[in-house]
């Protein structure tokens, strides 16, 4: 495990919100709900819903291009100042007070989370935005449980700043909708080194496969679970099966796609030589 992660995915971890659920296992026809209940037994199986829309999205921004050990920190900071009670606090709603944010104090503030500059300007001006459009951040995390799934990823999306994967955390954390999952690094990485995705799909297309072979219940700790076993298991430059085919709990449901034990050889499934 990479040395800058924490033991466990925040989202999915014992301190990670939801709640612990149980699933029933699939039929087998679809290897990706096959590795998803395999997943579930080794980590956790979770449903989630419930988290603060606008709160989750500011998190999901600092978790951007960095890890959970360096973007919890920010958090905690951003909330304990802007927050609440926090010596920044100019009113009850978050977005107001982020909005009003002076954007260097802000960048000081979450510099843990790194790259510190742009994500405390894509922070204020969405929270601009959210409190111009919705009026509070209350009224925001309204919108997100609320409105068509299609309208709210749409609206997502049309803030600078947030990419699909953001606004997926968003509906997924907040506003708890079924059949959403999340693409990151680490499942772009793993679905296709398996071979459930195409090898060259981009992240849009491994979340189009994933959804579609999976029950909208499996999801969510599908998501988080993926992250962890990316962590755990099949990291990007030395994946368990390197060494030992036997080391991985997917063994039997992986093709390697750019993994060469033989010569001991890993590159982006995308870059692998086409059996064709």
């Amino acid at each position: 495990m990479a040395e800058d992660e924490p033991a466990e995915n925040i989202s999915g971890g014992t301190a990670g919100g939801g709640r612990f659920s149980e699933f029933d296992p699939g039929d087998g026809t679809s290897r990706a709900e096959a590795v998803v209940d395999r997943l579930g037994d080794l980590y956790w199986q979770k449903t989630y819903g419930g988290q603060d829309a606008f709160e989750c999205l500011v998190r999901t921004i600092l978790s951007q291009n960095t890890s959970d050990k360096a973007s919890q920190p920010a958090h905690d900071e951003l909330m304990g100042r802007y927050g609440s009670g926090g010596d920044a606090h100019r009113d009850a709603d978050l977005a107001v007070s982020l909005a009003e944010a002076d954007r260097d104090e802000l960048a000081e503030t979450i510099s843990s989370a790194g790259l510190y500059n742009q994500k405390s300007e894509t922070i204020v001006r969405i929270a601009s935005r959210i409190v111009e459009e919705y009026g509070s951040a209350d009224a925001f995390d309204a919108f997100v449980r609320e409105q068509p799934y299609d309208e709210v990823r749409d609206a997502l999306l049309d803030m600078k700043g947030v990419g699909p994967k953001t606004a997926d955390c968003v509906l997924l954390f907040a506003g708890g909708r079924g059949g959403v999952f999340p693409v990151d690094t680490h499942v772009h990485r793993i679905y296709r080194r398996m071979g459930i995705a195409p090898a060259d799909a981009d992240h849009e297309r491994v979340r189009q496969v994933l959804e579609a072979e999976l029950p909208a219940e499996k999801c969510g700790f599908g998501h988080t679970a993926s992250i962890q076993f990316g962590r755990e298991y099949c990291s990007a430059r030395s994946p368990a099966c390197l060494d030992d085919p036997e080391a991985c709990p997917m063994a039997d449901l992986c093709d390697q796609v750019g993994v060469y034990p033989a010569t001991d050889e890993v590159v982006d499934p995308a870059d692998a030589p086409s059996d064709d």
